[in-house]
């Protein structure tokens, strides 16, 4: 449990990457020195992991969830011990089905399946993938190459080698493989795998709107004109973003306010993209929305409409935060269950990319930039960028913001895409196509930031193939793994 809690360490705002390894194989040790089963060693393992690493989300749901301390404990324990599930049942397959000999060959694939597991069920929540720990790693070259679930792949390797080598005192092949590793990592590194196309000026504003008033209607009006102020000098740049919901209103009754942007925008042969909600009143839908207005394509009057095309729909809703599973059943229970807006519709997984002033940008909302296969889906030959907006005020001041970042960079990094992140109070920054932040905003302040940003095209390996080269390397080494166990149990009769 100690061991997987120092994982928090690896993490953003920390980044001692090396704390992984060391977390990981005094972990595989103990699945192989202790005599049960591997399930409550993954378990415990996975409860301090993620009981320390995602601590952030108590954060809201104290603050913000009308709910007793004894209460709001008893819930992050619940959701902590459901995420241990993952790591536990890898521990459990491998302990189960293979001799410790062959765990550095089955360890890494029942740990992706079980990982993949995470990423999907019950709606999915990837939050702190092993492999985002090696950003500023050695391993890093990889990302572009495998992805950030390949470099977690990788990670066990390195670690279930070193863990079950180290009891036979086999210095030389764990050096050779770290070795290996590194180096191909740092060489793969310095390759530039897209190209530079057009270069653009982006302003991002980050209104920096307290959570606890953000949904109170006669905060509309001072909110709707505090973002049209700090816009007034941006109208010079290319395209202008705001955070996620940055318009209070709901769509449809804000369509005066966004007429008058678009109007504006226009003029100024700018584009304002900017994250609404909207509410259909025939259907009772509601969507999590990001909408571009002003110029679209170069020398273009404005275009926004109501209901127009230019727009994208959150596909990955925070559960709880913006869809209630089992919601009849759970609203009536407490405040937490019945937050403003949290009750939306899904949009779909692959969707046109917005165009703002002639950029073709892929869109993620918010929790999304953590899903690699959706934002993949959604990079295409002409995407120049990468745009999330999002409203971290949910997490106050813990290392949740800082965790968000990092998996942003990483997106950028594995897909050749810059990723232009604006957020409600931090941490909005430009991105490069490399992953390096190349600028931001402090946190909790009111204010804009504006860069030139560099658009690209072509794909990553990883954009390319996906996880499929992945997938069949542990498949080959899982099914040889089972090979040689079964003729080891053939022979010892």
């Amino acid at each position: 449990m100690i061991s997987g809690a120092s994982l928090t360490f690896a993490f953003s705002p920390f980044y001692a990457w090396p704390v992984t390894f060391l977390a990981v194989v005094i972990a595989i040790r103990q699945l192989h020195t202790r005599p049960a089963s591997g399930f409550s060693t993954g378990w415990w393992f996975g409860l301090g992991w993620f009981g320390a690493g995602i601590s952030w989300v108590h954060v809201s749901i104290a603050t913000f969830g009308g709910m007793p301390l004894i209460a709001s404990v008893g819930i992050m324990a619940l959701l902590c011990g459901y995420l241990a599930l993952f790591p536990a049942l890898a521990f459990y397959l491998t302990k189960r089905f293979f001799t410790p000999a062959l765990w550095p060959m089955s360890l890494p694939a029942t740990w992706f399946f079980t990982e993949w597991l995470r990423s999907w069920l019950l709606s999915g929540f990837p939050w702190l993938s092993l492999g985002y720990s090696q950003l500023e790693s050695p391993l890093a070259g990889w990302f572009p190459v495998i992805g950030e679930t390949g470099v977690t792949a990788l990670v066990m390797l390195v670690c279930t080698a070193t863990a079950i080598w180290s009891f036979s005192k086999k210095l030389v092949p764990v050096v050779l493989l770290i070795a290996i590793t590194a180096i191909s990592g740092m060489v793969l590194n310095q390759h530039r795998w897209v190209t530079t196309t057009d270069q653009h000026t982006v302003s991002m504003v980050q209104g920096n709107i307290e959570q606890s008033i953000r949904w109170e209607p006669e905060q509309d009006a001072p909110t709707m004109a505090m973002y049209q102020a700090m816009t007034t000098p941006l109208w010079s740049s290319d395209i202008v973003i705001w955070p996620e919901a940055a318009v209070p209103k709901l769509e449809y009754l804000a369509n005066g306010y966004l007429h008058a942007l678009d109007e504006k925008a226009a003029s100024t042969q700018t584009a304002l993209i900017t994250g609404i909600v909207d509410y259909n009143f025939e259907t009772k839908n509601s969507w999590n929305t990001m909408i571009v207005l002003g110029t679209k394509s170069a020398g273009e009057a404005g275009h926004y409409r109501y209901g127009g095309s230019n727009r994208y729909q959150k596909h990955h809703l925070l559960p709880v935060g913006e869809v209630v599973p089992f919601e009849s059943i759970l609203r009536p229970l407490a405040p937490l269950f019945d937050l403003p807006m949290s009750s939306f519709s899904r949009g779909g997984f692959v969707q046109e990319n917005i165009v703002a002033n002639g950029v073709r940008m892929a869109p993620a909302l918010c929790f999304e930039i953590a899903f690699p296969r959706q934002v993949s889906a959604n990079v295409h030959q002409d995407t120049g960028m990468i745009i999330t907006v999002s409203n971290d005020a949910w997490f106050g001041k813990s290392h949740g913001p800082a965790q968000h970042l990092q998996i942003a960079r990483v997106r950028a990094k594995e897909l050749g895409r810059p990723v232009v992140r604006a957020t409600n109070n931090g941490i909005t920054a430009f991105i490069d196509d490399a992953g390096n932040v190349t600028s931001r905003l402090p946190r909790f302040e009111r204010a804009s930031l504006t860069e030139s940003v560099s658009a690209t095209t072509g794909f990553t390996p990883y954009r390319f193939l996906g996880e499929w080269p992945m997938v069949i390397l542990l498949l080959i080494s899982v099914g040889t793994a089972l090979y040689l166990q079964n003729g080891q149990k053939n022979s010892d009769k």
